[in-house]
Order: structure tokens, then C-alpha cells, then sequence
């Protein structure tokens, strides 16, 4: 069967009205929101090292200002700059030695938010990109760690040892992060979060060419926080 094309250019310019109307509509009803406020909370680290490490959460802080801009109902932009305790600590089972690594970054996500709920209660997705750098690098242990010889009680089951005295290469980090987190309003200008959410790094802290010891040496974290925020308008 064949259509004419004045039936489809009224199709599209229907469609287009449409469109256009709905548009208008959302302008009409709904004004765009920016607020900015400060979270705080704890991190729980882990490098992912290829070959594998033992070893099990590292816990340290984090903390942001923030600053989120809303255009649309139901989605909005959310930046934010602060820290982060990122690193790794060693698991020697039932061994009394102890060892971490803690990496503190400066850092800076800028996400996607989801939103929805009541006008008291949200439920909130977040998502994006994440940069940092690192501005601090310790090391806590029981044991000297530059000379393994001389520690009686080192585990006889063989382990990678080079991670423990290594130099740090890349102090830039950039990643994927996503959490999920709940609003709610105490005032119309006045709300508390309570977020939680996980990062996925992409860059090797240590080096990584096919003749260094680790090929894959990347930062994981999962944060919990609180914050607060006020709305400006």
C-alpha cells in the first residue's frame, strides 16, 4: 500500500507539536532546583591486583562538599569535590602480623542522578565518571616489611611480597562510580541523605608494563555516607 507524503509530513509535524507541547508543559510546571550541602562517612578499600593478593577491606573516611543541579523532574547533575581513604590491607589469616596501605585522594565525580519518590521521601540513583589524586601514601605495620628475612612468624605458604615496599607510579585515578541513596526533607529547603556507593578504578597505582611484577593494580572502594543539603533555589 502507498502512503502519500502529505499524510507522513502531517504525521511528523503532529509529532513534533507533540513534542514541542509537552516540552512547554514541563517548562510551565516544573522549576529547575540547585542546591549545594556536605556528606561525610567511611570508605572501605581494596586493591585489585593481578596476581591476586590476600587480603580484605581497608577502612578509612571520606567527606565532600556538593553541589547538585535538577533541570528535570526526575533527573539532575550532581558534583562533587572532597577525599577519599582508599588502599588495602593484607590478609595473613590467623597470623598476628598486620600490614595496610592507606592512599588518600582528592577527589571528584560528577554523576547522573535519578530521582524519584514524594515530595518528603526520595529514592535516588547516582552514576558517572570519577577523577582523583593522590596526596598521601602510608604504610602501618608490626613488621619490618623492607627486610622479610628477618620476620620469624612470615607465613610459609608462598605469597607475592613485591606490593609491600612498592612505589607508587600513577598518583592520577579516574574511574566508574554508582550508588544508591535516600532524601529526605526535613524543611522544603532542608533535606538529609544517606547514600550508599561503589567505585570501580580504571588506572594501575602501581606500573604495569608486561615486565613489572603486577599487570592489573586498580583501586575499588564502597563508601557510606551522610550528608546534607540546602536548596538555593
Amino acid at each position: 500500500m502507498k502512503i502519500r507524503k502529505p499524510i507522513i509530513f502531517k504525521g511528523i509535524m503532529l509529532a513534533l507539536c507533540l513534542v514541542l507541547g509537552m516540552n512547554a508543559w514541563g517548562q510551565t510546571h516544573y522549576k529547575p532546583r540547585v542546591s549545594i550541602g556536605g556528606k561525610a562517612g567511611v570508605s572501605m578499600g581494596r586493591l585489585e591486583l593481578s596476581p591476586s593478593v590476600p587480603q580484605s577491606y581497608l577502612m578509612g573516611t571520606t567527606g565532600a562538599v556538593t553541589f547538585r543541579f535538577a533541570e528535570e523532574k526526575l533527573f539532575g547533575l550532581v558534583a562533587e569535590l572532597g577525599w577519599t581513604q582508599r588502599g588495602w590491607k593484607e590478609d595473613f589469616e590467623e597470623s598476628p602480623l598486620q600490614y595496610s596501605r592507606t592512599l588518600t585522594y582528592i577527589n571528584m565525580p560528577i554523576m547522573t542522578q535519578i530521582i524519584f519518590g514524594s515530595r518528603r521521601f526520595k529514592c535516588f540513583i547516582n552514576l558517572g565518571p570519577e577523577v582523583g589524586y593522590m596526596i598521601s601514601n602510608s604504610i602501618s605495620a608490626n613488621f619490618d616489611y623492607t627486610d622479610l628475612s628477618s620476620v620469624h612468624d612470615w607465613p610459609e605458604r608462598r605469597r607475592m611480597t613485591e606490593q609491600l615496599n612498592m612505589e607508587v607510579k600513577n598518583k592520577f585515578d579516574y574511574g566508574i562510580t554508582a550508588g544508591i541513596g535516600f532524601e529526605f526533607y526535613v524543611k522544603p529547603k532542608h533535606s538529609i541523605t544517606l547514600e550508599g556507593r561503589y567505585y570501580y578504578g580504571l588506572g594501575n597505582v602501581f606500573p604495569s608494563t608486561k615486565a613489572d611484577t603486577f599487570s592489573a593494580s586498580r583501586n575499588s572502594a564502597i563508601e557510606v555516607t551522610m550528608g546534607y543539603y540546602f536548596r538555593l533555589r
